[in-house]
C-alpha cells in the first residue's frame, strides 16, 4: 500500500470516529433534555393532584431530591428539579405525546417518540434560556442559538450583550415581532445594524488612550469574536484595502463580504464623534466599491462607519432620504445595561 494510500484510509477512519462521536453527544442531549422535560411534567401533574405548590416545594421536591440523589448520584437537586418543571411549564407547547385514554403513556418505550419536539439544544442552553422571563425575548435567544450552533458560552454573551434588544432598537414594531418568530433575518441592509455595538471583548478600556490604528488591531486580533458581532452571513475580505485615485492613496480600514445580502459591506473606524466628513470618505469608498470592484450580479456596497459617539442629525442631512448604503453605528467598549436598553424601547 502506497503512503497516500494510507494517508487517506487514516483520515477516512479518523473523519468516520469524529461523526461517531459526534452523533453519540447529540444523541445523548436529545436525551437528556427530553427526560428532564418529562421529570417537569411528571412533577407539575402529580402536583395538581392536591398538593400546594409551597407544600409541594418544601416536601415532595426536596423527597424526590434525596431519593435521587440517593439512587443516580449529583445532578437531582431541588434547583435542578424546579429548573425542570420550570422547563416543562415554559415548552409544554412543544409536547407531542400520545397519551391513553387513562391520561398514562402508552409505554416507556415510547419516551423518544413522545419527546417534545422543536427542542434542538442541549440541557445547558435550556437552563440559561430559562432565566429569561420575556417569552419573545427567549423565543429570539433560541433560535439563534439552532441556527448559529451557539455554545453556551456564546449564548450567555449574546443575552448579556443585550443582543435582542440592540436589534430590536433599529426596528420598528412589526420588526420587533419578527426577531421572536424568525430569527434575525438578513435580507435588506439595515437587517445587519444593531446599536450599538458591542466590543468588550477587545479589553480597551475607556479611559484608555488608544488610536484608530490600536481599535483596528484588537479586532484583527479578535476577529472571530467581532464577525460574531457583526451578525449572520459575514466573511472577512480584508484590512487597509488601498483605493487609489490619480496618485492619491485612499485605505478602508476593515473590508467583509455577506454572502446573504450578496454585497461587500466596508467599515470605517472613528475614535470620535462623527462628522459629515467621515461620511463623505464612506461614500466615496462606495461608489469605488460599486463601480470597480462589485459584480454586476452583487448588491450594492455597503458601507457602516463604526464612531465612539454617533451624529443623527449629520446622517440625517448628509445623506438622501431612500439611504440605503451608508450607515452610522456607535461602538462600545463595555456591556450595556439591559435596563437603559429596554428604556429606550419604550
Amino acid at each position: 500500500m502506497r503512503l497516500d494510500q494510507s494517508d487517506q484510509l487514516f483520515q477516512s477512519v479518523q473523519e468516520l470516529i469524529e461523526k461517531a462521536r459526534q452523533s453519540i453527544v447529540r444523541k445523548v442531549n436529545s436525551t437528556m433534555v427530553t427526560t428532564y422535560f418529562q421529570i417537569g411534567r411528571m412533577i407539575v401533574e402529580d402536583e395538581q393532584g392536591g398538593s400546594s405548590y409551597a407544600e409541594y416545594g418544601t416536601g415532595t421536591m426536596i423527597r424526590l431530591s434525596q431519593h435521587l440523589t440517593t439512587v443516580f448520584g449529583r445532578g437531582y437537586s431541588v434547583d435542578n428539579l424546579q429548573s425542570m418543571r420550570m422547563f416543562y411549564v415554559v415548552y409544554r407547547n412543544y409536547e407531542t405525546v400520545s397519551r391513553n385514554s387513562d391520561g398514562r403513556d402508552l409505554n416507556s418505550e415510547t419516551l423518544s417518540r413522545n419527546s417534545p419536539t422543536g427542542l434542538n439544544l442541549s440541557w445547558s442552553h435550556y437552563v440559561t434560556l430559562l432565566k429569561i422571563k420575556d417569552d419573545q425575548e427567549r423565543k429570539f435567544y433560541e433560535l439563534e442559538a439552532t441556527s448559529a450552533n451557539w455554545l453556551v458560552r456564546e449564548l450567555q454573551r449574546q443575552i448579556n450583550s443585550s443582543y435582542y434588544e440592540r436589534l430590536s432598537l433599529s426596528r420598528d414594531k412589526d420588526g420587533v415581532r419578527k426577531l421572536a418568530e424568525q430569527g434575525q433575518l438578513i435580507e435588506r441592509p439595515t437587517d445587519i445594524l444593531k446599536g450599538p455595538v458591542v466590543l468588550e471583548f477587545l479589553s480597551l478600556k475607556e479611559d484608555h488612550r488608544y488610536t484608530e490604528n490600536d481599535l483596528e488591531t484588537a479586532i484583527i486580533n479578535k476577529l472571530e469574536q467581532f464577525m460574531m458581532e457583526l451578525g449572520k452571513g459575514f466573511l472577512f475580505e480584508g484590512r487597509q484595502r488601498r483605493i487609489s485615485l490619480e496618485g492619491d492613496h485612499y485605505w478602508v480600514d476593515l473590508t467583509f463580504y455577506n454572502r446573504l445580502l450578496k454585497c461587500f459591506v466596508l467599515i470605517d473606524l472613528k475614535i470620535g464623534k462623527l462628522t459629515h466628513q467621515d461620511i463623505g470618505q464612506m461614500q466615496m469608498y462606495v461608489n469605488y466599491y460599486d463601480r470597480k470592484i462589485k459584480h454586476e450580479d452583487e448588491r450594492p456596497t455597503i458601507g457602516i462607519i463604526l464612531c465612539k459617539e454617533d451624529n443623527r442629525s449629520v446622517v440625517e442631512f448628509t445623506l438622501p432620504l431612500d439611504n440605503e448604503q451608508i450607515f452610522s453605528n456607535e461602538y462600545k467598549l463595555y456591556l450595556p445595561s439591559k435596563e437603559e436598553l429596554k428604556q429606550q424601547l419604550l
